[in-house]
């Protein structure tokens, strides 16, 4: 096989196939922008394409608007969510307050508390007791032959 290199197209002339493959919104309007300046610079001989030349012009122009309001949205959006992390944050400081004191008024064994969602305190449960296995008694060897245990 021979050792083959492609060549990239001079870099003045715009790949024709590449053109069509914008996938983000910034590409397309970028594509439609590059598309409508030989629109404009040839109107004379392209007359039949006026309507769809401005109508693309409109919708160039309405994009940038609506990238405008994406963008201001977003900048308000990360302010409310700055906002409702810190109204969480002491929320959570003025209910766990609100559960302690209510703790400190009833008491921690009342059966109050379950009203409020809390768990009284009603002390530990036993440990059981450790039981020992049961050995048996140890048996007497006589001349090598065990015997049972002798009776009391």
């Amino acid at each position: 096989m021979k050792n083959e290199t492609l060549t990239p197209p001079p870099t003045g002339t715009p790949n024709p196939k590449a053109r069509n493959r914008e996938t983000t919104a910034a590409g397309k309007v970028g594509d439609w922008q590059r598309l409508l300046a030989p629109l404009v610079a040839n109107a004379d001989d392209l007359k039949h394409l006026e309507i769809p030349r401005t109508q693309l012009a409109a919708m160039v122009s309405q994009a940038a608007d609506l990238k405008k309001q994406q963008a201001a949205q977003r900048a308000a959006k990360q302010e409310a969510s700055k906002q409702l992390q810190e109204t969480i944050t002491e929320g959570v400081r003025l209910a766990n307050l609100l559960r302690q004191a209510v703790k400190q008024h009833y008491g921690i064994r009342a059966e109050k508390l379950a009203e409020f969602g809390m768990q009284p305190f009603r002390g530990r449960k036993p440990a059981p007791a450790p039981t020992t296995p049961s050995v048996p008694p140890p048996t007497v060897e006589v001349a090598g032959t065990p015997t049972a245990p002798a009776s009391r």
